[in-house]
């Protein structure tokens, strides 16, 4: 074990504020540091809060970050059944938080799991969100005409098919959900809130929100995003292939910065930690000049 980053963890927790906030009876969780213009942070499958560590002691000078814990992980509530893992349950559970914390509008940044999250809350509030940041997460329209299209991503997306079997929870050792962190304390930290989790949970959403089979592109377009929006994304993702950003300024109304980093893959947030840090942060100063102050 790597005592270093044990000392750091520790470290970092201890400058977090742990809450609550209630949606509907679901309990959920949310980690928030900082002062300043509100961040919110959404992770992906299977991660939880704490993959934002890097990006939130960088922005926590400027920014009140908050990191939340999606339903069904680590500390939030696990209500069962599939339908309550829709977009609809998942984007009131974003409003619940921001209205927890006295806001009426943010900045949104999300990761693969957490940046589809994003996107439709973008498309679908446009007045919640001021300004957008994706991480290895296409526009839901890019993913759409990749699967109906494009064998590669077909191939790529193997993975979610798997796990939209009504078994797949059965078919998933927890300790491979943590097998992607590379430090060993990081790992052990990780695999405990994957414990904490509840994997039917979590795989609830492929099978509430993935695309089925046979791809197809949606029957009416979708509305377009009205934030200003910045793609981060790590080119050796296995899963998000890179082809799924071509077009994407026609899915966005307002100016959109697109950044992609080589040999960084899917958990870019971590694998290339510093780089995305300073990327949010300078992109957000250079819109929300009262933070850069």
């Amino acid at each position: 074990m790597n005592e270093s980053t044990v000392s750091n963890l520790d470290a970092f927790e201890r400058q977090v504020e742990h809450r609550f906030v209630d949606n509907g009876g679901v309990q959920l969780h949310y980690a928030v540091m900082g002062s300043g213009p509100l961040v919110v942070l959404l992770h992906g499958f299977p991660d939880y809060w704490l993959t934002w560590r890097h990006q939130m002691a960088a922005l926590a000078n400027s920014y009140r970050v908050a990191a939340l814990d999606l339903r069904g992980y680590n500390l939030s509530d696990r209500p069962a059944g599939v339908e309550n893992y829709s977009f609809d349950h998942l984007l009131s559970d974003v409003t619940a938080m921001i209205s927890d914390l006295g806001e009426t509008r943010t900045v949104v940044v999300g990761h693969d799991v957490g940046g589809f999250v994003a996107w439709n809350l973008a498309m679908n509030h446009p007045s919640l969100v001021g300004q957008l940041i994706v991480l290895n997460t296409p526009h839901p329209s890019g993913l759409y005409r990749e699967l109906a299209h494009n064998p590669k991503q077909q191939a790529a997306s193997q993975y979610a098919r798997n796990l939209q079997h009504p078994m797949a929870h059965t078919q998933l050792p927890l300790q491979r959900l943590s097998q992607w962190v590379t430090d060993s304390a990081e790992r052990e930290r990780h695999q405990r809130a994957m414990e904490r989790s509840d994997l039917q949970a979590m795989l609830n959403f492929y099978k509430a929100n993935y695309p089925p089979e046979p791809y197809r592109m949606p029957d009416l377009p979708l509305p377009l995003v009205q934030a200003p929006t910045l793609m981060i994304f790590g080119s050796n993702d296995p899963y998000l292939l890179v082809d799924a950003l071509n077009g994407t300024w026609h899915w966005v109304a307002r100016e959109l910065t697109m950044v992609t980093v080589p040999g960084a893959g899917h958990f870019i947030q971590q694998d290339a930690a510093e780089l995305v840090s300073k990327t949010i942060l300078s992109w957000l100063n250079s819109r929300i000049p009262r933070a850069a102050a």
